[in-house]
């Protein structure tokens, strides 16, 4: 497999895995979670990497989701306490455990290719740059592996649970007199989530990973309301995106991860900008349809008039009848 085939694969996969979990995390209105997530698993990163000594270590990426949920508990209780609301408790978790994390990475590895730049967007080029061989043969980058394992455990993961997601998503209160463990699942997904999360980053950083997870299926939720059908229509919009944005990448010599973000608004922005022109469209067909068939309305001096010369009839008439 060619650098450039491994890096087109690469950008396609990391793109498919990130969008899937996305549609619920919008559905729950949760995309600052994600924001949240994608910033704090960082110290995750860090302790990984001094226990395993690998960026590719499954243990870097288990301590970096652990680290994730933990947000969420933290967040979770600081909101159960009732003296913050909305946003406010992930505003005060997250930020403190990204600090310590860049502390970390400046302090600990400063000779290590992880520095502020791919923490912040990644470097996708770089995670497609070391390959897997067998036998003496390459089989592509072997980052492209770890994210088609994610990949294939956000599919089955959905896959067996869509049931229990799609009611805990809409009504979760339906879900908990059903039976439902709304919680465990809340708290399952959530770790699916950070693992994900994990998985990307170093293609596609803290920032980039939340363009790659909510973009896709806010787009989807333009063009539809069914959850299958949105399911659907994110693998398409992120396959879409996620190879534009190789191709503008190749052609400019830019950074793929951030082409691929770029495209994904662009293509956002089409489906928003025809959405809307759409519904101007037909507002404009209804007020021109409801004018057509409104009554035609005489003006009002000729309304007048008529009225005059129907008094001046009724009133000579009993003048006739008199002089009879």
């Amino acid at each position: 497999m060619s650098f450039v085939v491994g890096v087109a694969a690469l950008a396609l996969v990391t793109a498919l895995a990130c969008a899937l979990p996305g549609v619920f995390l919008l559905l729950r209105r949760d995309a600052m979670t994600v924001e949240a997530v994608s910033h704090a698993v960082l110290p995750g990163i860090v302790v990984g990497l001094i226990v395993a000594g690998s960026l590719d270590s499954p243990i870097l990426i288990l301590a970096a989701a652990l680290t994730g949920l933990l947000v969420v508990l933290g967040a979770e209780y600081l909101q159960g306490t009732g003296l913050l609301e909305g946003d406010a408790p992930l505003g005060l978790v997250f930020p403190a455990l990204f600090s310590i994390g860049i502390i970390l990475v400046s302090q600990r590895f400063s000779n290590v290719h992880l520095d502020e730049h791919v923490v912040l967007v990644g470097d996708l080029n770089l995670a497609a740059f070391i390959h897997l061989e067998v036998a003496g043969v390459s089989l592509g980058p072997r980052y492209l592996y770890v994210m088609l394992a994610v990949l294939l455990l956000n599919v089955g993961f959905i896959a067996r649970f869509y049931k229990e997601l799609k009611i805990t998503t809409f009504d979760p209160t339906l879900a908990e007199l059903l039976g439902f463990r709304v919680r465990r699942l809340h708290y399952a997904f959530m770790f699916l989530v950070s693992v994900t999360i994990t998985a990307a980053f170093y293609a596609a950083g803290s920032i980039l990973t939340v363009a790659l997870m909510i973009v896709p299926a806010a787009t989807a939720h333009l063009v539809t309301k069914r959850l299958s059908h949105m399911l659907a229509w994110t693998v398409v919009i992120a396959a879409v995106g996620a190879l534009a944005g190789f191709g503008v990448a190749y052609a400019l010599d830019a950074a793929t991860s951030g082409a691929m973000a770029l495209m994904l608004g662009l293509v956002f922005s089409a489906v928003f900008g025809f959405q809307r022109a759409q519904a101007l469209w037909q507002t404009r067909g209804r007020r021109r349809e409801g004018r057509a068939d409104a009554p035609v309305i005489a003006p009002a001096h000729d309304v007048a008039r008529e009225v005059g010369t129907a008094n001046a009839v009724n009133a000579t008439e009993p003048a006739s009848h008199a002089a009879r």
